[in-house]
């Protein structure tokens, strides 16, 4: 791949990340959620404002992943009390890793894990942790192929359905 690059997302870019966000959750969500769950997901946890204060949040790190300087995926990490569930200091949470569908089967998502995998060295935590809906086979099958198998479970509300996800987690340091 000519012109690719990672780099870190600034709060001053938090309308692109609106938008890439909102675009690649609708794109692998909508066909299997109502039209109001979706509208409502998205409106609340893809506003400006939230991700503005998540961008400024020194636990939270996002990463775009760029093709020609076109934002094609981006990578949402979280350590310490950022984390959506266990906030476990020695643990990083993948949240989010996401690519637009025209991009699917460029390994854009496995640069993404791979930076992931590379903070979580730099960060010296143990493990690296993450939820994936159960019904989300793509991304299972990428996971497992990447070595993450499933410890729990927890419900992840969108909108007004409740889903299974699956928690998976992928030893760093023995």
């Amino acid at each position: 791949m000519n012109n690719f690059e990672i780099r870190r997302v600034t709060p001053r870019e938090a309308d692109q990340l609106q938008d890439i966000g909102r675009q690649t959750f609708a794109e692998t969500f909508s066909s299997v959620n109502s039209e109001e769950n979706m509208k409502e997901y998205l409106n609340n946890r893809f506003s400006v404002e939230k991700l503005t204060a998540e961008l400024s949040d020194e636990n939270s790190e996002f990463y775009f992943a760029l093709l020609d300087a076109k934002v094609v995926g981006y990578l949402k990490i979280n350590l310490g009390q950022a984390q959506t569930e266990i906030r476990d200091e020695n643990s990083l949470e993948i949240e989010r890793i996401y690519v637009l569908k025209d991009y699917h089967g460029m390994k854009i998502g496995q640069k993404l894990f791979e930076k992931a995998m590379e903070i979580s060295q730099q960060k010296n935590v143990e493990y690296v942790w993450l939820g994936v809906w159960e019904r989300n086979f793509r991304a299972l099958q990428f996971y497992r192929k990447n070595g993450f198998t499933e410890f729990d479970t927890h419900i992840f509300k969108l909108g007004n359905a409740e889903q299974t996800d699956l928690l998976m987690k992928i030893q760093v340091k023995k």
